[in-house]
């Protein structure tokens, strides 16, 4: 048995595509299983020039990276950050969690704790390591989230408030009198004091009751605080119905940041909508974190201050002591006579006043709230991080606070794959990062629920091709794990496994993995993925104005979520406060001209609050403004009976509705009543998509646009994860708006980094039509801008329309077809000729089921973090998972295949083949005739082997990396016996399929 250490080493807007080496090849139906390509390269309007092939670290996937707190070596952190940087990742987010962790007696938060001298250490040699390889490193504004501090206490001005509510009921004419009211929640542990704001009565009213809240009337709320003496309430109830005694009070919520203890004295969240919060954060760190080698190296070094989902936890209502001057300030109303319709338990309303009141009321306070958050949270927070050299990324979600607003204040906006419901989740912050002039809309990726050590990459690649469509365009990849901690079992320490005693969440990459050796293929991939995604200008065709800018929440837009989409539709959300910005101005027909470029605005009732026809009177101005300048717009609903989001002022209903009146005469807006109208409306108005298609197609695009070259992102993916049927292989023609009248297309891989001409085309005007071929989950980019853009020599010369033969390339030596069966074949060109090509004995295809295996059999090593090594040898009669194999059943590791194919006597230069790998878990590398091949898409194995074959013997050999699920299931089944066994290795079926090529031109 070998010894094995588990540490196995591997060695911004962009302006336009430049050229680079020759073109080799290029596809007729653009499909994934092209060869070898020429490299091409991205530079940015700054005019810093980025190799496609090799993506800036700027680019490239990061790692959330998670410490146990400052239980950490700085050798060690040293060799992580050169793991990171081997394996293709651009930087890493270090981050204090440690949910596995039950034995608080593992870490001293007061010598190794967040903040700690050992902790900014570990940060100081995470930094200057970073430094040295290129890479960045991120660092979270506290220990694990929400935001927290040490050296506050619950009841600290700076701390996180909640407003409490106690209640009684009053018979009619009955006469209370006794302690105020309790709070309904005993306050949490820490908490030492409550202040009572108000005492309040009101009547009940069941006709205004829903299933879940107690009616009231308005206009009976009356203030009974003068009736309060030390602490006892003495009232007499009129004697016109029941009534509530409603006592409200503020104190801190309690809350510390997850998994914690994570500091000494304890960390408390920090109130997140008061300028006291963000101090008692920034003081912290000016005071504890920024030591002068911290503060240089972040400003060479270091990327963003990044703050996790705004998750604050209270059974009562979110609250500062500013609301209700805040509220006073922005509503010109008193908060205080209706805090009945917005009081929460454990999230849940409480009382409610007429319905359409209780709605603008509820509309009124969460959009105070978000100013405060915007103003005193994150605003305050990017102005700091800016002095140190550092931008803000930031998840601004998980209140009812408008995110999309949010976003555009943001340096870098963040979703996540784990929390988002479906990809309008991430177009709500497209729509702020673009109106916003911003580049990049993060993603934390790849979070599973209970799939520890079991999750593939295939997976990860499968949840991120729709999300990179939707507007994403760089990864957080959840994550990698710092690999020590006393009492942790093989394969080291994880941040989130066990969790409560089985299989966490959360992946811990790193060395750990047999994938590790494999990871540096889809790192390169993910990096060229974000590196076009960040390149030039975003376009979408149809902004969709929502009046409440939640997300994470799922809710879509009418018609394009579920039909538009499936057309080549791209839309974004904004909000009001969006219309605001800069970038809000109309030319040319567009919104946003130098930005997304939105054809159309649609607007529709608020899904939110009943899909009621709402409009602020502000944004009806602005609407009325832009269709004025030239925009369509679409209305869906009853426009005639809009009414404000908020609560009104006297006569702004009336003018609301004639504003909207006068918008809807305007000769570029159309209304409906039915969402099955859009599509025709959006026809009379003169809006297309740029990316068309004649049926329906689960096809998603992005799209941008840089110097007049259109790069197009295109995915064969899904709206959600749980969407059913399951995404089936796609085939059909797609029409590409072309910015550069000439413009011809291209095929960029970013498994490889190289760049074709595609050969077969039809072309008409302002578009480009071509054919994409997608098994599920497949991705695949096009470029079109001038000819020879990307270093290829075919000028203007003529290029394939149709053709009978399987594929139509443009080669070094001119255009060429492909065929896999004996025949003649039709070829037209786009000058008028026709090119017949004759292919004689075409070998048949081969299915390869003879294999020997060789394979690396992980287990527990020597120590936690050490990995040892069994060696099995087998031959194979046919391809099988290893779980069906006795001695593989519960293997991880690495697997080598190797089998031999003998090409006869007919076999000529005239002959390549494409090897089709069939189902590989997980990841896998090809190596023929000594050769290894460029990396494989995990998506959709299949090579093409060009003419790396000859006649006589041929060896194939294919590397497959397995999780660790299946050794863990019995070298720890404590933990994670109750995972499935995984069906590892080669699958199949392989396939070799031979085919002739003949020059045509």
């Amino acid at each position: 048995m070998n010894d094995l250490t588990a540490v196995h080493r591997t060695g911004l807007r962009r302006r336009t595509l430049l050229a680079a080496a020759a073109v080799t090849a290029a596809v007729g139906a653009v499909d994934r299983a092209a060869p070898g390509r020429a490299s091409a390269t991205v530079s940015g309007d700054t005019g810093a020039s980025l190799r496609f092939a090799e993506p800036a670290p700027a680019v490239r996937p990061k790692f959330r990276w998670w410490w146990p707190d400052g239980l950490v070596r700085p050798d060690e952190i040293r060799r992580e950050i050169d793991q990171i940087a081997d394996a293709g990742f651009g930087g890493a987010e270090i981050a204090a969690v440690h949910h596995s962790v039950t034995d608080t007696a593992v870490l001293d938060t007061a010598r190794h704790g967040w903040g700690t001298a050992a902790w900014v250490t570990g940060v100081e040699a995470a930094l200057s390591q970073a430094a040295r390889r290129g890479l960045t490193v991120d660092l979270t504004v506290g220990p694990s989230w929400p935001a927290a501090v040490p050296g506050i206490t619950p009841d600290s001005e700076a701390a996180v408030k909640e407003l409490a509510h106690g209640a009684t009921t009053v018979a009619s004419g009955a006469t209370y009198t006794g302690p105020v009211p309790e709070p309904v929640h005993e306050a949490a542990s820490g908490v030492s004091g409550q202040r009572l704001l108000l005492v309040q009565a009101a009547r009940v009213n069941t006709a205004h009751s829903t299933r879940k809240e107690t009616g009231l009337d308005q206009d009976s709320v009356r203030d009974l605080s003068a009736a309060v003496t030390d602490g006892v309430l003495d009232w007499t109830a009129p004697d016109d119905g029941t009534w509530v005694v409603i006592a409200y009070w503020v104190r801190g919520s309690g809350q510390t940041p997850e998994a914690g203890p994570h500091t000494d004295p304890p960390a408390y969240v920090v109130d997140h909508f008061s300028a006291a919060g963000t101090r008692a954060v920034t003081d912290f760190w000016e005071a504890h974190i920024l030591t002068p080698a911290v503060r240089r190296l972040l400003k060479v070094s270091g990327g963003a201050l990044f703050e996790d989902s705004i998750e604050l936890e209270t059974d009562g209502l979110q609250w500062t002591p500013g609301l209700p001057d805040a509220f006073s300030a922005h509503t010109g109303r008193s908060l205080l006579p209706l805090l009945p319709a917005v009081i929460l338990d454990n999230s849940n309303q409480v009382y409610a006043f007429e319905a359409a009141v209780t709605r603008q009321i509820r509309h009124d306070f969460w959009e105070t709230v978000s100013t405060l958050f915007n103003r005193h949270h994150l605003t305050a927070l990017r102005t700091w991080a800016h002095s140190l050299g550092l931008q803000l990324r930031s998840q601004p979600y998980g209140l009812q606070t408008d995110a999309i607003a949010s976003a555009a204040i943001l340096d870098i906006a963040e979703g996540e794959s784990l929390g988002f419901k479906n990809l309008d989740d991430y177009r709500c912050l497209a729509g702020g990062r673009d109106m916003a002039g911003h580049t990049v809309l993060s993603c934390e990726a790849g979070a599973y629920a209970g799939s520890a050590y079991s999750t593939t990459w295939q997976r990860f690649l499968r949840t991120m091709g729709g999300a990179y469509a939707a507007g994403v365009n760089q990864t957080v990849v959840h994550g990698f794990s710092y690999a020590e901690l006393p009492g942790v079992d093989w394969p080291g320490y994880a941040a989130f496994t066990p969790y409560k005693g089985t299989a966490g969440y959360g992946e811990s990459w790193g060395p750990r993995h047999p994938t590790w050796k494999h990871v540096a293929d889809v790192s390169g991939y993910l990096g060229r993925v974000h590196q076009v995604l960040q390149t030039g200008r975003p376009r979408a065709d149809v902004a969709v104005f929502r009046q409440t800018g939640y997300t994470a929440t799922g809710i879509g837009a009418s018609w394009f979520t579920a039909t538009g989409v499936t057309l080549g539709w791209t839309h974004q959300f904004l909000s009001g406060p969006l219309l605001d910005l800069p970038a809000a101005t109309v030319r040319g027909g567009r919104l946003a001209p130098d930005g997304p470029a939105y054809k159309a605005l649609f607007v529709e009732g608020d899904f939110f609050h009943g899909s009621t026809v709402t409009l602020a009177l502000r944004d009806a101005r602005t609407l009325l403004r832009f269709t004025r300048a030239g925009l369509p717009v679409v209305l869906l609903g009853a426009w005639d009976t809009v009414t404000p989001p908020g609560v009104p002022d006297t006569g702004e209903t009336d003018e609301l509705r004639s504003l909207v009146g006068e918008l809807l005469a305007q000769p570029l807006v159309r209304r409906v009543t039915e969402k099955t109208a859009v599509p025709d409306a959006l026809a009379a108005l003169g809006v297309r998509p740029d990316v068309r298609h004649a049926t329906a197609s689960t096809l998603l695009n992005a799209h941008r646009v840089a110097d007049g070259v259109d790069y197009y992102y295109l995915c064969n993916g899904k709206h959600a994860e749980t969407v059913k049927p399951p995404v089936a292989a796609i085939d059909h023609e797609v029409t590409l708006h072309r910015t550069a009248a000439k413009g011809v297309p291209y095929l960029l891989d970013p498994w490889t980094g190289k760049a074709e001409r595609i050969a077969q085309y039809t072309e008409d005007g302002g578009s480009v039509t071509v054919r994409v071929t997608l098994q599920p989950a497949e991705t695949l980019v096009v470029a079109i801008g001038r000819p020879g853009l990307f270093g290829d020599r075919r000028g203007t010369r003529p290029h394939a329309v149709t053709s009978e033969a399987g594929e139509v390339r443009c080669t070094n030596t001119g255009l060429a077809v492909r065929a896999t069966a004996t025949g003649t074949y039709r070829t037209v060109l786009s000058d008028g000729r026709t090119a017949r090509t004759s292919f004689k004995d075409v070998p048949e295809p081969m299915e390869l089921a003879s294999w020997r295996l060789r394979v690396q059999d992980w287990r527990p090593g020597a120590s936690a973090t050490r990995t040892s090594v069994v060696g099995h040898e087998l031959t194979l009669d046919a391809l099988v998972p290893w779980s069906q194999i006795a001695e593989l059943a519960d293997v991880s590791g690495i697997g080598r295949y190797r089998t031999t194919v003998t090409l006869g006597r007919g076999w000529t230069g005239g002959h390549g083949a494409r090897l089709e790998l069939g189902t590989v878990t997980d990841t896998c590398q090809v190596t023929v005739n000594g050769h290894r091949l460029d990396p494989v898409d995990q998506i959709h194995p299949v090579v093409d082997l060009g003419g790396l074959l000859g006649r006589g013997p041929n060896v194939i050999e294919v590397e497959v990396a397995t999780p660790l699920a299946n050794r863990l299931r019995v070298s720890d089944p404590g933990v994670y016996g109750g995972l499935t066994r995984g069906a590892y290795g080669l699958l199949g079926p392989v396939r070799l399929i031979p085919y002739g090529e003949v020059r045509i031109g």
